[in-house]
């Protein structure tokens, strides 16, 4: 299952730093970061707990730029 999240973010490196944050999440299968959109993409793997996957997204992002944010 792919899922569209609206994002906040201040540059574009701290985009890229959410996208890898977001990859080596378990549970995601792909993550894509568009800073220019403001969104972001992601894949969940098969048969995963797509709301409590997005909590550790977002927590592991928070870890890699703390001031970022994800609309659910």
């Amino acid at each position: 299952m792919k899922k569209t999240y609206k994002i906040d973010v201040d540059c574009a490196n701290c985009a890229n730093k959410m996208e890898v944050a977001a990859k080596n999440t378990e549970g995601v299968k792909d993550a894509v970061v568009n800073f220019m959109t403001l969104k972001m993409k992601v894949e969940f793997e098969e048969g995963a707990d797509v709301d409590a996957v997005m909590q550790e997204v977002l927590k592991n992002c928070k870890k890699a730029e703390s001031d970022c944010e994800i609309f659910f």
